[in-house]
């Protein structure tokens, strides 16, 4: 008998709802909403979301068993700082523990590849580089990562969309990096533990060009002082340039300038890791 159930995912959108309201003020979207997309495009037969943003007060996550109703759990970028001590990071670190031990497989980015990390007893902490925004360049494959599944059909080099500040700094034990660049030494990894994977991206499939702009454009105070740009002017119009891209990909002289390859600028290219996650982990993990 066929088994025609999609498979359930729970997304886990740990910005506080200041910094919610931040982003959609200058006209980001929601980063669980960037994910119900991503995961609805990549998933062959259909998907079932659901969305929890636990540093809101009241918010529930599921405990014990219960978290054993959903195939899959997607985690969101986050603004907050991975070892802040806050009370509902704590509860994140905590939960992505009661994944691993429930069997739960797991994938995300930024914020996701260093709960995955710290879970599992490894460490971050500030980049010493400093901020990696907008395009992280030459990320390369590693050995581990040209033979693992999450990189099948992507390209041994790339670029991809970017935004942090704080790094993978120690392996947990089961854990492999996948991939890394000059800036950032962690830019993916697999994480094994209590006999589940969580599989973690530093950088952002869920991004795209008008997504990078808006961020850019709600962080510009912060990028100027960081000697991004000159200028207000000039963040806006290195805005202007990536909106004006993606409203028109026919724009070679913008790619160009920009330096932007299909690794970026390719949708399907772009989220090939999201695509292996769920064939390789969700689909052979849903409920029977």
């Amino acid at each position: 008998m066929t088994n025609t159930t999609v498979p359930r995912i729970l997304i886990i959108d740990g910005y506080t709802k200041a910094a919610r309201e931040q982003l959609q003020s200058g006209g980001a979207s929601l980063a669980a909403d960037l994910y119900v997309g991503l995961l609805q495009r990549c998933a062959p037969d259909g998907i079932e979301c659901d969305i929890i943003f636990p540093a809101d007060p009241g918010a529930s996550l599921p405990v014990g068993e219960a978290i054993r109703d959903y195939d899959g759990v997607a985690w969101t970028g986050c603004s907050s700082c991975v070892f802040s001590g806050e009370p509902d990071v704590a509860e994140q670190i905590e939960f992505a523990r009661e994944c691993y031990q429930r069997g739960v497989p797991a994938f995300g980015s930024c914020w996701a590849a260093q709960i995955a990390v710290v879970a599992a007893g490894g460490e971050v902490a500030l980049n010493p580089n400093g901020r990696e925004m907008g395009i992280a360049r030459g990320i390369t494959l590693t050995d581990e990562g040209r033979a693992h599944p999450l990189y099948e059909g992507k390209p041994a080099v790339f670029d991809a969309f970017t935004s942090h500040d704080d790094e993978v700094t120690v392996l947990p034990d089961g854990a492999e990096r996948l991939a890394g660049n000059d800036f950032t030494q962690v830019q993916s990894v697999v994480v094994k533990h209590e006999g589940t994977e969580f599989w973690g991206l530093q950088y952002h499939p869920e991004y795209d060009l008008h997504e990078m702009a808006r961020l850019m454009f709600c962080r510009l105070e912060k990028l100027v002082k960081l000697k991004f740009f000159a200028d207000e002017a000039a963040g806006m119009a290195h805005i202007e340039q990536l909106e004006a891209l993606h409203a028109d990909p026919s724009r070679t002289d913008i790619a160009s300038a920009l330096s932007l390859k299909a690794d970026v600028m390719d949708q399907s290219l772009r989220t090939v890791e999201v695509r292996n996650w769920i064939n390789h982990l969700v689909l052979p993990n849903m409920r029977r």
